[in-house]
């Protein structure tokens, strides 16, 4: 699809220190939230131990005082002193509303969580019963329960508990609609399991993190609810008391002493703060990434001198690197990838699962993940170098004159957007193209990809169509705009032979009348060598050996080559010996060894070959390898008949 709309996370990184982000505990709103929370136990533990008999003493010769020195809130209608029943009412109001919020929160995760084990019927059943339970606002239903149960602190919690829980159930209504469609749930439904242990061991654990932050956020507006109930009469009564009954009875006299009301109002919010601030400080630290600033990445190969701008380039690319931080510490999955791709060539993009091809696609068309970071030595498309150019001039440049075509066309398309609508977008927002001329280009563009149905499949949505028509589709969205390069990452992954060929195709058709590059990504190494023109192969996150694709089959130089094309079986294999495979595993993402990527799984490894990093170095016209020891040129089929012949 055609990249109308671009992330920033994939510029140019400035200079400065490595340097993590604090946890969320470390940081400054962890430690306030921290004083605060700890100041709500400390006073819900010692307000009812030190202050709780003076609370409740009363004292007829200091009725309705203002504050003095020995009541600093003053007193009220019984003489008893009101900072003492202020800090003793902290566990009587903090209590409750934890009480409510956990009920709500069990009943309402319960009712959405079922709506992922059971069947169609009662899917829907239950989904119209929380729209119905969400239509009346919360806090009517609060009221409602709280008259209905009676008025009392059980009354009130209870009739919280039933307000709060239509809106948890929606949450997880929703958590669990996506966990509900995955491939291990419905592995799970074949083993034959029962419902409550999909529950429990399939849908809860998976969605407990967001529900737990939901909680405690809503423990705040529960407190702040169930003050409120109190301040209305349907709340706690006397004798009890908590912090909005003595808002209630201190608003009597709140001209004439305004702290008597004004001291319950603070506790409220700042209790109701310190929730707030609890599910904030969670919720970044599950979510919490680093956020590297290198200066000099590990293992850095010296930048080579810039050159100038090919007229006859689309794209040029030097040391492009990419580091992307998780929990765990920094990934540095692209390690310094050098390529260029001329106008109307397709250039394959091969190596195992891992090597870093989606990562390498993603940052050239900006479009990392947040909290990736990607450098390079230069960085020019159709000319013009990144660094010399705006953000917005980048992004418009990206937009009409890259396309990327995905892996997965299903995941490409919005759902509730007809084919019409995604087709047309770009041109209409990018070149100002009215709708009916843009239809007309979108008819034509489907006429090309062989796709009948004219205007009838521009009104269809994508779940409508089929895997190769979707992947179809993709390719004449990214012809909307006739790019300069095109993109594909995988795209004929999880389709049959013959959609495969129709594919390919249909990309050497755009490549062939449009005159533009494409960067062909795929694990296929035959039909790489069959369709491009050249072949990048990249290990360890940078590129190993750079041929034509004609030599791919005898002309590999790299072992790490020489033993991928090996891997790949053909008709004349002897199917009673195993598939060649390359022992070992792919080098570690997080790690920053010396020496050359592939040293421990090459049988041809060198003592130089474990301590420096070999470069990409020509070896002949259109030829480049990255390796201390090239191989020799494997013998071409029928040479040793041909020289017997002769002899």
């Amino acid at each position: 699809m055609v990249l109308s709309s671009l992330s920033p996370s994939a510029s140019r990184a400035a200079p400065g220190r490595t340097r993590a982000s604090r946890p969320g505990w470390a940081s400054p709103m962890g430690v306030i939230t921290l004083a605060m929370l700890g100041s709500l136990a400390v006073l819900a533990v010692a307000g009812a131990l030190s202050w709780g008999r003076a609370a409740d003493r009363p004292d007829p010769s200091a009725v309705l005082r203002g504050p003095t020195a020995d009541h600093l809130l003053g007193t009220d209608h019984l003489g008893r002193d009101l900072l003492a029943r202020l800090l003793s009412a902290t566990w009587l109001s903090l209590l409750p509303a934890v009480a409510a919020t956990l009920l709500g929160a069990a009943a309402g995760i319960t009712l959405g969580a079922l709506t992922a084990v059971v069947g169609g019927r009662a899917r829907r059943l239950l989904g119209a019963l929380i729209n119905l339970l969400l239509a009346f606002p919360a806090l009517l239903v609060a009221m409602f329960f709280a008259a209905l149960f009676g008025a009392g602190a059980g009354g009130a919690v209870g009739a919280l508990a039933v307000a709060c829980a239509p809106g948890f159930a929606r949450i997880t209504q929703t958590l669990a609609a996506q966990v509900a469609g995955t491939d291990f749930m419905a592995a799970a439904r074949v083993l034959g399991l029962r419902r409550h242990r999909l529950l429990l061991r399939h849908v809860l654990p998976h969605i407990a993190e967001p529900l737990m932050l939901s909680t405690t956020v809503a423990a705040g507006s529960a407190l702040v609810a169930l003050s409120g109930l109190s301040f209305l009469g349907l709340g706690v009564q006397p004798p009890s008391y908590d912090w909005g009954l003595l808002l209630s009875q201190g608003l009597d006299r709140v001209y004439t002493e305004p702290l008597p009301a004004v001291a319950p109002g603070i506790a409220i919010v700042y209790a109701a703060v310190a929730f707030q601030l609890l599910g904030e400080v969670l919720a970044g630290a599950a979510g919490r990434r680093t956020r590297p600033h290198p200066e000099e990445e590990p293992g850095a190969r010296p930048a080579r001198a810039g050159r100038p701008a090919s007229a006859d380039h689309v794209l040029e690319v030097e040391d492009l690197r990419v580091v992307l931080p998780t929990t765990d510490g920094v990934i540095r999955p692209v390690r310094g990838v050098t390529l260029a791709l001329r106008r109307g060539e397709m250039v394959g993009l091969v190596g195992e699962s891992g090597s870093g091809k989606s990562l390498t696609a993603l940052a050239l068309a900006d479009l990392l993940p947040d909290g990736a970071r990607a450098t390079w030595a230069t960085h020019r498309f159709l000319g013009a170098d990144a660094e010399s150019s705006s953000r917005k001039e980048r992004r418009g440049r990206l937009a009409t004159g890259m396309a990327m075509i995905f892996q997965n066309p299903a995941s490409a398309f919005n759902p509730s957007l007809r084919i019409g609508t995604q087709m047309t977008e770009a041109v209409r927002a990018h070149r100002g193209t009215p709708r009916a001329e843009a239809v007309e280009q979108a008819l034509v563009q489907l006429r090309r990809v062989a796709l009948p149905g004219g205007r009838r499949l521009l009104r269809s949505r994508p779940f409508q169509l089929s895997g190769g028509q979707r992947q179809r589709v993709a390719i004449a969205a990214a012809s909307m705009m006739r790019p300069d390069l095109v993109i594909a990452d995988e795209p004929t992954t999880a389709l049959d032979v013959t959609v495969q060929r129709q594919i390919m195709e249909l990309l050497r058709r755009v490549r062939r009348d449009d005159a533009t590059a494409i960067l062909f990504i795929s694990h296929d190494i035959a039909l790489v060598a069959d369709a491009c023109d050249r072949v990048l192969v990249m290990y360890g996150g940078t590129v190993v050996e750079n041929l034509p694709a004609r030599e791919l089959a005898v002309g590999a130089r790299h072992p790490y080559t020489r033993m991928l094309v090996a891997s790949v079986p053909d008709l004349a294999a002897d199917r009673d010996r195993p598939l060649p495979t390359i022992e070992g595993g792919p080098p570690d993402p997080f790690g920053a060894a010396p020496g050359c990527a592939f040293h421990d799984r090459c049988p041809h490894r060198l003592d130089r070959c474990a301590v420096e990093s070999p470069v990409l170095s020509p070896l002949g016209p259109g030829h480049e390898v990255a390796c201390w020891g090239p191989l020799p040129s494997a013998p071409r089929p029928g040479r040793n008949e041909t020289e017997e012949a002769e002899k």
